[in-house]
C-alpha cells in the first residue's frame, strides 16, 4: 500500500509489475538521453556564433535524425509488446477469478480449475463504512500466492476497471464483454486497489481488497466457505 510522501513505485507483488518497472526505467533513461541531446544541440546553436547557417545540407545529419528515432521507437516497442503479451497470455492457471463490476460494488466468483479445489464460491464485496480508510471492504478476495490466476472481468452496467496497486493489473470491465488477464502474486499479503474508470457519483467507493495466502491455507478457506454456502 502506498505510504505518505512516497515518490517511488509501490513494492511490486507480481512479476508483471517488475517487468513494468524495468520498462519504466528504460523509458526514463531514453528520455533523459534525448532531452540532454536536444539541450546540448540548442546550446551549441546559440553559443557557437550561428555557424550552423553555413551548412546548406548534410546527408550525415539527415540520415542520423531519420534513423535515430526509428531505433529509439524499436527499443521501446519490443519490451512493450512483450509486456502486453505476458499480461494477456494465461498458461495453465491454477484457478479462475471472475470479476463483475456494478454500481458501486464488485461481485466475485472463485471458480474451480483443478481436482484439488472443492468448488465455486460467489460473493459480493462492498465498501466497509466503519473502517478508517476507503480501501477496506466487508469481504476480501482470497487467492493462492505463487499460483497463476486467470482473471475474467466484465460489468453489468457501465465501464469499470479492476485495478490492484503494486500488481501491474488493470483490466477494463465492459458491459457485454469479458476481458481476460492473469495475475500471480509472488508473496503473501493484503493488496489494495480501486475502480480506475470514472463510473458514476460513487466511483470513489469501489475499493478492492485482495488477500494472497499459501496454497494449503487457500484450499482450507475455500472448503470452509463452499461448505457454509451450500
Amino acid at each position: 500500500m502506498p505510504c505518505w510522501g512516497q515518490i517511488t513505485f509501490e513494492d511490486m507483488s507480481t512479476n508483471t509489475m517488475l517487468h513494468l518497472i524495468h520498462y519504466h526505467d528504460l523509458t526514463f533513461i531514453l528520455t533523459a538521453v534525448i532531452s540532454s541531446g536536444v539541450l546540448w544541440a540548442l546550446g551549441w546553436a546559440v553559443l557557437n556564433n550561428r555557424t550552423y547557417r553555413t551548412l546548406p545540407n548534410s546527408e550525415l545529419l539527415e540520415t542520423t535524425w531519420t534513423v535515430a528515432p526509428g531505433v529509439i521507437l524499436l527499443t521501446l516497442a519490443f519490451p512493450s509488446l512483450k509486456n502486453l503479451y505476458l499480461q494477456d497470455e494465461v498458461a495453465d492457471p491454477y484457478t479462475h477469478l471472475k470479476v463483475v463490476g456494478s454500481q458501486w460494488y464488485w461481485t466475485y466468483e472463485i471458480a474451480s480449475a483443478g481436482a484439488d479445489t472443492p468448488g465455486n464460491y460467489t460473493f459480493s464485496s462492498y465498501l466497509s463504512p466503519d473502517k478508517a480508510t476507503m480501501f477496506d471492504v466487508d469481504k476480501r478476495v482470497v487467492v493462492p500466492s505463487n499460483e497463476t490466476i486467470r482473471l475474467l472481468v466484465s460489468s453489468t452496467d457501465v465501464i469499470h476497471a479492476w485495478t490492484v496497486l503494486g500488481s501491474g493489473v488493470k483490466v477494463d470491465a465492459v458491459p457485454g464483454r469479458i476481458n481476460q488477464s492473469q495475475v500471480c502474486f509472488n508473496r503473501s499479503g493484503v493488496f489494495y486497489g480501486q475502480c480506475s474508470e470514472l463510473c458514476g457519483v460513487n466511483h470513489a467507493f469501489m475499493p478492492i481488497m485482495v488477500e494472497a495466502i499459501p496454497k494449503p491455507y487457500f484450499l482450507s478457506w475455500l472448503q470452509s466457505v463452499v461448505s457454509d454456502s451450500a
